[in-house]
């Protein structure tokens, strides 16, 4: 039994002004329209055999992470989703070994994890699963398998692994043609510099390091208990503290947080497999690209004969090697070169391509300065659907709500803050106080400081409103919730 785990974790600091800590790169929209995250189940839903896939996912993004899984539901049908929901990040050996344990208790211990990443591309479907296949069947024989990617140039941003002696194959294996090669691992490398990275691509035999591992759930467990056993004590004891919380949308488990909390902060290569001796490598005959920064995002993009590469409205004059990323308006660059331009709303990102890793620290100060910038859009996604704050000033602020059709926002009240609701398209049902009305297109309600209210989208279309904010307090944690069918309520 084949089990995807996904995870979907980071904020793709890197990735900025696109990626933020509510938004992040999982849910970016690619080029040719589709999130990494959706071609990431879909990849692992069209394996051979499998028919459940977990995924361990931040509390915060369970609900967005849902959405895109009912997309491919309506279509692959005998698809089952689980979800282990982190209260915060806690790297990947946390979440991998929590998998682990619900793997087993869930499948059994001869179940195979195949630990997937949720912002890797890859387009050669077929060699994926070829591959897959070759690292199941040696996870089968108690080896803990990860893929390596052949170097297509010296790469600084990657950890990379030096392979050891290959590994004999059964000849009935062999009739697959082209075959992937296993090798036994030499060592884990940590990212290189540029000198090391051009002699490890000149040398021969070492391979990106792709974090995508396959391994039953019994030999994942029994080598933490001898390469990680406090690891691994603290992940029991998570999970005896987590498996009797209430399931809800089938199987969704919200991580015990005070038991979470106390696990090493610490990535899945570190604790386990750099100290484990029975490490395997499949050499993966895919194309892979790691969604890891905006060079890696305009090298999906077709180059122009000055090797500019646009998304969105953009006009190059006398610009070279330059990339363009817009949302809604006309960028124009003129007389640049080797430049990223990515604008959002809110926030514009110029960038000498050269130095693409360190819009991390960008993200750094705004985190420092309190900018609720590096973790919200101007555009916000909710359980229900979205709002937009369209205006903020000194004591109001304008939004706009979307409300998705039967969807209902909590049952609510603001102490600093009254509202405004002016219905734009569709209808409202309204809860003020103890009155309940409609509120139809062209028509509006207000709500004063102080009073419970709930939003609700009766018809079948989306419902639109603006919504004026007015006091002396407008954050968004001015809110006390007493029902809420998202569970959102303490």
């Amino acid at each position: 039994m084949l089990i995807p785990v996904i995870l979907s974790g980071g904020a793709g600091t890197r990735l900025w002004p696109v990626s933020r800590d509510l938004y992040p790169k999982p849910f970016m929209l690619l080029p040719d329209g589709a999130t990494i995250f959706s071609k990431t189940i879909h990849r692992a839903a069209g394996l051979p055999g499998v028919h459940e896939i977990f995924t361990v996912t931040n509390r915060e993004h369970y609900f967005h992470t849902l959405s895109e899984y009912q997309q491919l539901t309506a279509v692959k049908r005998d698809l089952d989703t689980a979800f282990l929901l982190e209260p915060f990040g806690r790297n990947t050996a946390p979440a991998i070994a929590l998998a682990g344990l619900a793997v087993k208790e869930r499948f059994g211990g001869d179940a195979t994890l195949l630990v997937l990443p949720a912002d890797h591309l890859i387009e050669n479907i077929e060699q994926f699963a070829l591959a897959v296949k070759f690292a199941a069947i040696q996870a089968e024989a108690g080896k803990l398998v990860t893929f390596g990617i052949a170097p297509t140039e010296p790469e600084t941003g990657y950890g990379y692994i030096e392979s050891g002696m290959p590994i004999a194959l059964s000849s009935a294996l062999l009739n697959d043609t082209p075959h992937p090669a296993v090798f036994a691992v030499k060592r884990f490398v940590e990212k290189p510099d540029l000198a090391t990275a051009k002699n490890y691509l000149e040398h021969g035999g070492f391979y990106w390091n792709s974090g995508m591992f396959c391994f039953t759930a019994d030999t994942l467990l029994q080598t933490m208990s001898r390469v990680a056993p406090g690891l691994l004590c603290q992940a029991e004891t998570c999970w005896a503290a987590t498996r009797d919380h209430a399931l809800r949308d089938g199987v969704a488990v919200d991580i015990d947080a005070e038991t979470f909390a106390g696990l090493d902060n610490i990535s899945f290569d570190y604790a386990v497999m750099e100290k484990a001796d029975n490490v395997v490598m499949v050499s993966a005959g895919f194309d892979w690209n790691d969604i890891g920064s905006w060079s890696s995002v305009s090298r999906l993009v077709p180059a122009d004969a000055a090797g500019n590469r646009s998304v969105g409205e953009a006009m190059l004059v006398d610009s070279t090697d330059t990339f363009v990323q817009s949302e809604d308006r006309l960028i124009a660059a003129v007389g640049v070169s080797n430049l990223l331009i990515v604008d959002t709303p809110d926030a514009l990102l110029v960038a000498d391509r050269g130095h693409v890793q360190e819009v991390r620290q960008v993200v750094a100060r705004l985190k420092a300065g309190n900018d609720e910038r590096h973790r919200l859009h101007r555009t916000v996604h909710r359980p229900w659907g979205t709002y937009t704050v369209l205006e903020n000033g000194p004591r109001f602020k304008i939004k706009r709500l979307v409300v998705k059709p039967g969807a209902t926002l909590s049952l609510q009240l603001h102490y600093h803050r009254s509202e405004h609701w002016v219905v734009v398209s569709g209808m409202a049902r309204v809860i003020n106080d103890e009155a309940e009305r409609f509120v139809r297109t062209n028509e509006s309600t207000y709500i004063p400081a102080g009073v419970k209210h709930r939003l609700e989208n009766p018809g079948l279309t989306d419902l639109v409103i603006i919504e004026v904010q007015s006091g002396e307090y407008l954050g968004e944690d001015d809110i006390v919730r007493f029902d809420d069918q998202y569970g959102r309520k303490p």
